[in-house]
């Protein structure tokens, strides 16, 4: 798991984390943590795996911090603890996890041993169709004292087969009140449009809400917007454009920024609420048609996937601003 992730329950988990501990140990040995990006569910599956690994666990549900095993885990070395993703090198959009990773689990599972073994599985989604297989086997015949954490964004993705094999937990639960509570906590400069904001384009998720209060682009939108705008109407100057925005953003983000206005463009079309009700999208939602918006979402996956092939980002953005304009 993350390195960066500090282990914890957040307010809006709490009684996913009553419900777990109260339960323990008559809790199946296969678990399924989900939620929407930036809902802390990675904090907290880092949270229960110290707690049940934990010698010397608190009265009040906490790990210790102190024993033999939580101190392995703090230097990640614990000896039954085993943590599965896609591989460091191969960290791209669709990157899977290997079958080996998986069938190198059941020397793990099956020995005997003192205490709990925990194995967490992330993101459950990059299982493919034969690891996901060799998962079912772990699942059916876990050796005793073993608890298989999976975390995954959309649960739905996985195997029916794995997900009728587990328990399942839902850690987005957030009410309005509670991400703004967070948010105000942790981002007291805030104003309320500026929070509001934040809470559309993070779907209410506090811990993304606070990662994109530091983007780049969140204040770039309105000067991006009236480039796009002078594009469509002036009908000139899309590579001085697409450099301009080359130089100004890395790729990723303005990919982002980008997705944004577009799903907003789209949602205006459609009569539907827009994520950046600072911004006044009506120009352009005239210039083009609902059909063209989505032709353009989907070159812009397609260029996503060229980017990770090493494409050159400047050549991405030259092709997009000149589709942009030739409507």
């Amino acid at each position: 798991m993350q390195n960066d992730v500090v282990a914890q329950v957040y307010p809006w988990q709490q009684i996913v984390w009553d419900t777990l501990t109260g339960r323990f140990p008559k809790l199946g040995h296969g678990l399924l943590f989900y939620g929407k990006k930036g809902c802390g569910k990675e904090a907290f599956a880092q949270y229960f795996l110290a707690w049940v690994l934990c010698a010397n666990r608190h009265a009040n549900n906490a790990p210790c911090g102190e024993c033999g095993s939580c101190l392995w885990l703090k230097s990640d070395t614990h000896p039954n603890y085993v943590h599965i993703s896609t591989d460091e090198e191969n960290k791209k959009q669709n990157a899977k996890i290997k079958i080996e990773k998986i069938r190198d689990l059941l020397p793990f599972v099956q020995q005997t041993v003192d205490g709990w073994r925990v194995i967490v599985i992330e993101p459950a989604e990059a299982l493919n169709m034969s690891s996901a297989n060799a998962l079912l086997k772990t699942l059916e015949e876990p050796g005793d004292r073993v608890v298989i954490i999976l975390l995954a964004d959309h649960y739905l993705k996985l195997p029916a087969t794995i997900r009728s094999r587990l328990q399942h937990f839902a850690l987005d639960r957030i009410s309005e009140a509670q991400a703004g509570e967070y948010l105000s906590e942790h981002l007291p400069n805030l104003d309320q449009t500026q929070k509001q904001l934040l809470l559309n384009l993070s779907n209410q998720m506090p811990l993304q809400a606070m990662q994109l209060a530091q983007a780049e682009w969140l204040n770039k939108r309105q000067e991006f917007l009236n480039d796009w705008q002078k594009l469509v109407t002036q009908k000139n100057m899309p590579m001085a454009i697409a450099t301009k925005w080359n130089k100004a953003l890395n790729f990723s983000d303005f990919a982002q920024m980008f997705e944004y206005l577009l799903s907003d463009l789209i949602c205006v079309k459609l009569n539907q609420q827009v994520k950046n009700p600072d911004l006044d999208l009506s120009v352009l939602s005239e210039q083009y048609t609902l059909e063209f918006l989505f032709t353009i979402y989907s070159d812009l996956q397609q260029s996503k996937r060229f980017i990770e092939q090493n494409v050159q980002s400047n050549l991405v953005l030259d092709q997009l601003c000149i589709k942009l304009m030739n409507i």
